[in-house]
């Protein structure tokens, strides 16, 4: 196709921009993109770099030289190439894992072709002998549209007259063993709903009203600000009544979007994060199983519709976090396994490239085009979509090659261990290019074991995560607040215990889906006593856990005081509110909630050990947690007191670091929260040891009490 003249400067800049912004971005080789150049990768960042220059360089010299027209003689201006075209610097760039805006490439895109309308098909499929697009534009005609395969590195492409948005499509690939493959696209952006599987035409432009918001979010220093997230599942946080026209009860991404700005604006969350969005086939499976990586599932709308529902919550001051789901894929027959006909996005040997016990395929992360794949997914939903944050899921099997294996069943690295090293430097890769080009965005770890460093900086050999969940305190937590009070002064340690790695990285707390399903027990009945006594038990947890340094997540139905699991099935039981105790519970928890978005002293000293000391860490007879969280500014200080027994202490005294007046923020057996607790407003601190400080504070704690001070 003829090109329009350009000068050489021109093109090499274009050259630029096609790589992704790379020169901004390529991790550690420009200080604007990040200013962690990391020794883990410097391989990787050197051949980043070295990609961007051969990338100019074959612009340069592959560029048109513009012709300088005689004298009187008018100068002559060719068709501009068409921006869809794979060519010869796009697979320069997939092929070294450095093409960010893959996405804007392969896939389906609209286009217009010699004044005429369509969509331009492309696909990556080297191992195929041929490739068609078929789809509803041509009556699902097998032999209608073959595709052109440009070179070795195997894409083929086409322009289909006629196709619009909204239509069906699928590519017929020809293996090379003469069978026959109906797979979806890898990089549609839309996906027909379930039981289809059909990828479908997208239009997902859209303008945003959200500049406020991302241009705040260039500040934002996630770890030293106040993180309390609300995690949920869209298809069954609140649903309509069954109907005809729609049987499942869904609320579309628009409808769910005002519904839950007011929930959690209401409540005092930080961010919503949810789970299941990517398109997948299987309701069971909350979107863990994908098909569909580049696509919001159609379940609730199309993708311009999920995009309002990031919009409205970002113009309503609230941030949007996605779980993604790098760790493998399922092996349904239009997804991503033996794509062409053999392994292509996951290893051939089952020894690297399955999950036995998941029964899914594993990506090849040594693989650049695979590893592209995936990188350039996750800079969609952050710069395409602006999502502020990805929960990585199943990092720990991915960082582990023996991961759930028998001896036997999985492969050495190159040194004899069992690192997955390609993963390692997939993750450094992706880490420093995702937060240096999106500075306040957030990469969390949902990381189980004790791999070191998993936020720490890739520089010093870290991962480079944001954040990394705590499994280890949310363990040992609950199984402290499932114990009968009698029996919680013979494990006291496992509620201390945290605090011995605290700042070993940069946590969240979570209390998650995966701890109230598959016969788990919700929250709330894993409470011991009777059911005041749950309640009560689960304020004091809520509590303890507002207060440990560390963000915070609660999954939805957790701060009503769900009876039942969680299932995908129905919606949280929101009929519980009528009862005085789960609205007295849900008030509490919104009261903890707007505390720790208020007091600094909750969430901006998260990283040290200057911003937490224990007053008492060794009552266990007494089964009572005493401990001080500072503020940054000495001022506003706060003094925790949880009591985990039914017994009241009438004569409780607590010991106090300064003089003065403790002011009594919050009160857990008030009126207000269903109790009959009378309290002062103020309490003077006495000179006089106690719990090792100079003066102490008379306070009668209730049974299962808690207190917060605030104190200068």
């Amino acid at each position: 196709m003829a090109r329009k003249t350009k000068k050489v400067e021109g093109v090499i800049e274009e050259a630029e921009v096609k790589a992704g912004k790379a020169v901004k971005a390529a991790p550690s080789t420009v200080k604007k993109a990040t200013d962690k150049a990391a020794a883990g990768v410097k391989r990787t960042a050197k051949a980043a770099s070295d990609t961007v220059k051969k990338a100019a360089q074959m612009a340069a010299d592959s560029a048109p030289k513009k012709v300088v027209p005689k004298e009187n003689e008018p100068e002559v201006e060719t068709v501009k190439q068409n921006p869809h075209i794979f060519t010869d610097l796009d697979q320069y760039l997939f092929g070294h894992a450095t093409h960010y805006e893959l996405y804007k490439k392969l896939g389906a895109h609209i286009d217009k072709v010699d004044g005429k309308n369509g969509v331009w098909f492309s696909v990556w499929a080297p191992n195929a002998v041929a490739v068609y697009v078929i789809g509803e534009f041509n009556g699902w005609n097998e032999d209608a549209n073959p595709m052109q395969k440009l070179n070795e590195i195997g894409v083929y492409e086409t322009f289909i007259e006629g196709a619009a948005v909204g239509d069906l499509y699928k590519y017929l690939i020809i293996a090379r063993d003469g069978s026959k493959l109906y797979k979806a696209d890898p990089y549609a952006n839309w996906a027909e709903k379930r039981p289809g599987n059909a990828s479908r035409i997208a239009d997902i432009s859209y303008k945003w009203a959200d500049g406020t918001w991302m241009r705040n979010r260039k500040n934002f220093v996630p770890v030293d600000s106040a993180v309390s997230i609300y995690e949920c599942h869209l298809g069954s946080w609140m649903k309509h009544p069954y109907s005809d026209e729609n049987p499942e009860g869904f609320y579309n991404y628009r409808e769910f979007a005002k519904a839950i700005v007011d929930y959690v604006k209401d409540m005092g969350y930080t961010h919503v994060e949810l789970i299941g969005v990517a398109e997948h086939p299987l309701d069971q499976s909350w979107g863990y199983q994908v098909t569909g990586y580049y696509a919001p599932t159609s379940r609730y709308g199309s993708p311009q519709d999920f995009k309002y529902l990031i919009d409205y919550l970002h113009k309503n001051k609230i941030g949007i976090i996605l779980d993604w789901v790098p760790a493998h894929f399922p092996k349904d027959a239009q997804g991503l396994a033996n794509f062409d006909g053999d392994a292509l996005y996951e290893h051939s040997d089952p020894r690297q490239g399955e999950h036995q016990e998941w029964g899914t395929k594993i990506f090849n992360y040594g693989r650049p085009e695979v590893k592209n794949f995936l990188i350039a997914n996750a800079l969609y939903w952050i710069e395409e979509f602006h999502i502020d944050g990805l929960r990585v899921d199943a990092v720990a099997s991915m960082l582990y090659l023996n991961y759930a294996r028998k001896d036997g069943e999985w492969i050495p690295n190159k040194f004899g261990g069992n690192q997955n090293l390609e993963a390692i430097e997939f993750f450094k890769h992706l880490n420093s290019l995702i937060l240096g080009r999106n500075p306040g965005t957030m990469m969390i770890a949902e990381e189980s074991t004790a791999w070191p460093k998993i936020t720490g900086d890739v520089e010093e050999d870290g991962l480079g995560f944001t954040f990394k969940w705590n499994m280890g305190w949310m363990h040992d937590f609950l199984e402290y607040m499932k114990l009968d009070p009698y029996f919680r002064k013979f494990n006291h340690n496992k509620m201390t215990f945290a605090m011995t790695y605290a700042y070993s990285e940069n946590y969240i707390l979570v209390l998650s889906h995966d701890e109230v399903v598959h016969l788990k027990c919700s929250m709330l009945s894993k409470m011991p006593g009777l059911e005041d006594d749950k309640f009560e038990n689960l304020k004091a947890g809520y509590s303890f856990m507002m207060g440990h340094p560390g963000k915070k997540l609660l999954f939805m139905g957790q701060d009503i005081g769900q009876y039942r699991e969680w299932s995908e099935e129905r919606e949280i039981d929101w009929f519980l509110l009528e009862d005085k105790r789960n609205a007295n519970l849900q008030a509490y928890v919104r009261d903890l909630q707007k505390l720790y978005r208020k007091e600094k002293a909750l969430y901006a000293n998260d990283r040290g050990y200057d911003g937490f000391q224990w007053v008492n860490a060794n009552d266990a007879d007494r089964s009572i947690f005493s401990f001080i969280r500072w503020s940054p500014t000495g001022k506003g200080n706060l003094l925790f007191v949880v009591n985990f027994t039914p017994i009241e202490r009438s004569d409780y005294m607590v010991g106090a670091p300064k003089s003065g007046n403790y002011k009594l923020l919050l009160d857990s057996r008030s009126e207000k929260y269903g109790g009959n607790h009378v309290a002062k407003e103020t309490y003077k601190a006495y000179a006089g040891e106690c719990d090792g400080q100079p003066f102490h504070i008379d306070y009668e704690l209730p049974a299962y009490g808690v207190a917060v001070f605030r104190f200068n």
